[in-house]
């Protein structure tokens, strides 16, 4: 498909037309006023026109009816742009035959969305023209492909309760949608979600519990393995009787196994479950029943339980340090997220869901982003996967306010790791080296922190023993990372 972009504002029309043939690989030619659009278009064959509104000249709809008037004038998909403000010549466009207008900034989703819904019409079109030849072949084929398009568009956007829009933009993860949504619809198997941290393991978790329903009646119940003391895991798991121990309630208390009934339990950290702990779970996945601390009573359990790790379980068998018939029975619905650097056609795409969503939070004016800015994107090798990305656009539409994320906005991606050598030079004890330029505290401070956590793997409690400081004190700084 060839489009025509026609702005007056040339940085405007630059970056829409960049994103276009970059992003979504269409032929595009820009123009910067009516009057050199109208003679290209006499020219030369487009298949959709998004044009500007108010331009000197000819306008956008004057532009709109000398198309209608082309010999194929009415094949020709006409998008005007505006600004709020001209909602009444909007309508007045789409009388005269635009197909849809976008408001001005423009929203890069819609305008991604709304040029891929012309692509569709335009190819079934096509497609139609061949249904004289063979009818039957012809409709199975459009209808499959069809179908093919759907699925697509509902696995790219997805709407997650409570965790709002994520994006699947590489065919494994759409692999992985499709098996989440599989285990969805038996709450019997207990699902294992593998993968690196900061992939998006309790994302899955609750695409696995919420599948494609809007419904949540239905409670979904996080614990992480490793912020439990391993003296109270029963309790908090399994809850307690009346006079289970001293200290207990008089009226005892639920564990998080039955303030998940009907829901789904999640078990982050897997590997961090202490071993006398495991056999327990593991009749719990069997026998779908449990009974609290000091109790006598089974508890019947309807629960769906979904275990996530940073860890490979497997080398943990072999180390006996996990067991291996709780590995087994975990292993039955099995997904593994990849680390971001192996699906690198998504790392754009997340970065643009993720500068619209930070740029309309801080009322800032980043809407797209530079050339180079994504080739340096490309090239980083994200350790911290799509939490470092997200945390990465945080960080500069926080620090700077521009139309375009360029290579200046994102220098910590590539400084970064000599601040943390600077750091670690920096504490020895009798010697501190300070850099040329200001130090602030709280900065080196948190800096002192991300390198801890990296060092445990994002292991809260060993991190807060490590820094002498409580797993609260640690959770107040990781906010502010």
């Amino acid at each position: 498909m060839k489009i025509l972009i026609v702005d007056d504002d040339k940085s405007s029309g630059t970056a829409v037309a960049e994103f276009i043939e970059e992003q979504l690989a269409y032929s595009i030619r820009l123009c910067h006023n009516g009057e050199e659009a109208y003679n290209a278009l006499k020219n030369e064959d487009f298949q959709m026109v998004i044009s500007d509104l108010r331009m000197p000249g000819i306008s956008g709809l004057d532009l709109l009816k000398k198309v209608k008037l082309l010999p194929k004038g009415e094949e020709i998909e006409v998008v005007i742009m505006t600004g709020f403000g001209d909602m009444e010549s909007s309508i007045e466009a789409l009388r005269g035959g635009a197909y849809d207008y976008l408001l001005k900034p423009v929203n890069i989703e819609e305008l991604a969305i709304l040029i891929e819904r012309v692509a569709e019409k335009i190819q079934l079109k096509e497609e139609n023209k061949d249904l004289k030849e063979n009818i039957k072949q012809s409709i199975s084929r459009v209808r499959k492909e069809e179908a093919e398009r759907i699925q697509y568009y509902e696995t790219t956007i997805r709407e997650i309760t409570s965790v709002g829009k994520i994006g699947v933009f590489s065919d494994v993860m759409r692999g992985v949608v499709r098996m989440a949504e599989q285990f969805h619809e038996d709450r019997s198997v207990p699902v294992l979600i593998e993968g690196e941290t900061g992939t998006g393991k309790e994302v899955v978790a609750r695409l696995v519990h919420f599948g494609k329903s809007s419904d949540i009646t239905k409670p979904f119940i996080s614990i992480n393995c490793s912020a439990i003391s391993p003296s109270l895991f029963e309790s908090e798991l399994f809850g307690y009787d009346e006079g289970a121990f001293t200290g207990a309630r008089k009226e005892g208390k639920p564990g998080k196994l039955e303030l998940a009934q009907g829901g789904t339990l999640f078990l982050d950290e897997i590997g961090e479950m202490p071993l006398d702990m495991q056999p327990k779970l593991l009749r719990v996945l069997q026998q779908r029943e449990m009974y609290r601390v000091g109790g006598s009573k089974p508890i019947d359990l309807d629960v769906r339980v979904i275990f996530a790790t940073n860890r490979n379980l497997k080398e943990m068998v072999a180390e006996k340090t996990f067991r291996s018939d709780l590995y087994y029975r975990l292993n039955t619905g099995r997904l593994y997220i990849p680390p971001l650097r192996e699906r690198r056609e998504a790392i754009l795409s997340f970065s643009q869901i993720f500068l619209d969503q930070y740029s309309k939070k801080r009322n800032r004016k980043f809407r797209f982003i530079s050339k180079d800015a994504k080739k340096m994107m490309q090239e980083y090798s994200w350790p911290g996967n799509i939490r470092e990305l997200k945390n990465t656009i945080e960080r500069a539409t926080l620090l700077f306010n521009d139309l375009e994320l360029k290579p200046e906005h994102l220098r910590f991606l590539q400084t970064d790791d000599n601040e943390l050598e600077s750091v670690e030079q920096a504490i020895v004890l009798g010697r501190i080296v300070l850099p040329e330029n200001e130090l602030r505290i709280e900065q080196l401070e948190l800096e002192i922190v991300r390198k801890a956590l990296k060092k445990f793997d994002d292991n809260k409690s060993k991190t807060a023993e490590y820094l002498g400081i409580t797993r609260s004190a640690l959770r107040s700084r990781m906010n502010k990372l």
